[in-house]
């Protein structure tokens, strides 16, 4: 079982960029496919970006073309580049693990399929 630790989020104006990252505890090999969720208040959690590899990426259709997803297996960290800030983006962001199988099917962006989950980092955009 694999440990996740966010961090990098804080306040910024619209049009900003914050650079989240993710530290991974444990072997990141039992965790080939990890994603970032946000919850905004009120809100249901939804996926925000998944990693499976290099080739295999996949974003919520609200964030493409601004943000941007990276793994480092050396490191063990999971980055979240969020370009281009807008008010809506403010949530709490998570970073999440799930088996292999899951950046590949359409259950990707569907929190349940995840089983590890962090304590989330708060990111808050004002216009």
């Amino acid at each position: 079982q694999v440990q996740m630790v966010e961090s990098g989020g804080g306040s910024v104006q619209a049009g900003g960029s914050l650079r989240l990252s993710c530290a991974i505890s444990g072997d990141t090999a039992t965790v080939p496919c990890m994603g970032w969720f946000r919850q905004a208040p009120g809100k249901e959690r939804e996926a925000v970006a998944v990693f499976g590899s290099e080739v295999n990426t996949r974003y919520a259709d609200s964030v493409k073309g601004r943000f941007a997803i990276s793994k480092d297996n050396a490191k063990k960290t999971l980055t979240l580049q969020a370009n281009s800030l807008k008010p809506e983006d403010t949530a709490m962001y998570y970073c999440a693990a799930a088996d292999w199988y899951t950046c590949f099917s359409a259950s990707w962006s569907n929190a349940d399929s995840y089983k590890s989950w962090g304590q989330g980092t708060q990111v808050t955009v004002s216009s």
